[in-house]
């Protein structure tokens, strides 16, 4: 018998989250299927975050115990072809027998990935949120630095949330922005039209960095960023949010098709 781990990307679209739900598609029931038919084993698999319906990851990760001859480096080979195509093994290998995914020291990346312009694009519509105004990022970036620390993240996690303690600690949390080329508006062929902020289109990227997340707070953090990006408050605003350990004070839980688990790394 030997442990396993393996890194997993996955289209969340399709998915009523990674954890097993009775009579739902899920991440984590479609790799116990595909085990199952590889090894004959009954085999449930540990992973280190249990995204909800409709997120999508690059790099989640989960283990699992069996006594299958096959090299673990070499499982990702077996184990791809019996997988859905929104579902993919990016590695495996095999580690110590002790190993769990969510009893160690991590850093957490997610990204939330946010389109903006006149008109929603359909290629993005799976995979980022759309806003029909553009967003100050500047505003944006501001208003993260008076997340970044340990702090009592009370206000950025959903109101049922029972855990013992709210306090986090967020590593970093930046905004980037990509100008698109894409404009929406007639003009003479072979000239580049004027920008404005009905034919401008954003591609913006909320990067947040963390040890550990509460319930929804990556997604209320987007939020709330993208409120203050719309000029809705200013960006000290979200220091009195924090400290008011209030949910309603914070912006609404972004949709989850724009986030992604970008990479888990143990310490």
């Amino acid at each position: 018998m030997k442990r396993v781990k393996l890194i997993v990307a996955y289209d969340g679209t399709n998915y009523c989250g990674w954890q097993i739900q009775p009579g739902a598609p899920t991440v984590e029931g479609e790799l116990n299927k595909a085990l199952k038919q590889l090894t004959g084993e009954e085999i449930q698999v540990i992973g280190a975050s249990r995204t909800d319906a409709g997120v999508h990851a690059y790099g989640n990760v989960a283990v699992f115990d069996s006594g299958t001859p096959i090299p673990g480096e070499k499982l990702l080979f077996a184990l791809n072809p019996r997988l859905p195509e929104d579902i993919r093994i990016v590695d495996s290998c095999q580690v110590e027998d002790d190993f769990h995914p969510r009893h160690c020291d991590t850093r957490k990346t997610y990204e939330y990935h946010i389109h903006t312009g006149r008109t929603p694009l359909p290629t993005c519509r799976l995979y980022s949120h759309w806003i029909p105004r553009m967003l100050d990022a500047d505003a944006m970036n501001e208003a993260a630095r008076y997340l970044v620390g340990t702090h009592d993240f009370k206000s950025f996690c959903a109101a049922q949330t029972q855990v013992k303690t709210t306090v986090r600690t967020v590593l970093g949390i930046t905004v980037e922005q990509q100008e698109s080329d894409l404009y929406v508006t007639k003009t003479d062929m072979g000239q580049k039209p004027e920008r404005s902020d009905t034919t401008f289109s954003q591609d913006i990227v909320i990067r947040v960095e963390g040890e550990g997340f509460l319930y929804n707070m990556v997604r209320i953090i987007s939020g709330t960023l993208i409120k203050v990006g719309l000029h809705g408050w200013p960006p000290e605003y979200v220091k009195e949010i924090l400290e008011s350990r209030d949910r309603t004070r914070a912006g609404e839980t972004a949709p989850a098709k724009g986030l992604f688990l970008k990479k888990i790394e143990y310490l």
